[in-house]
């Protein structure tokens, strides 16, 4: 299964994913974000790991104003393609 790094503030997204049988990693920082597969983040204008430049070969999800299905349903798009 993928591993995805999600915003710590998105708890609920986090279980979902988990339920749904993803690794889950905590996005914190830069670091948090290599070698997975997808990131899940609140905000993509903001600067959310606090660096000013990002290198990583995942794709971000913007999951404001999203349900957590709504973003279950998104990474799993991503994923097929």
């Amino acid at each position: 299964m993928a591993k995805i790094a999600v915003d710590p503030s998105l708890s609920n997204i986090q279980q979902a994913l988990r339920d749904k049988g993803y690794e889950v990693v905590e996005l914190k920082n830069e670091t948090d974000s290599q070698n997975c597969d997808l990131c899940v983040v609140t905000g993509l204008d903001s600067n959310v790991m606090g660096i000013q430049d990002t290198s990583t070969k995942a794709s971000f999800i913007d999951a404001d104003g999203m349900t957590a299905d709504q973003v279950c349903q998104e990474i799993d798009h991503k994923l097929q393609y």
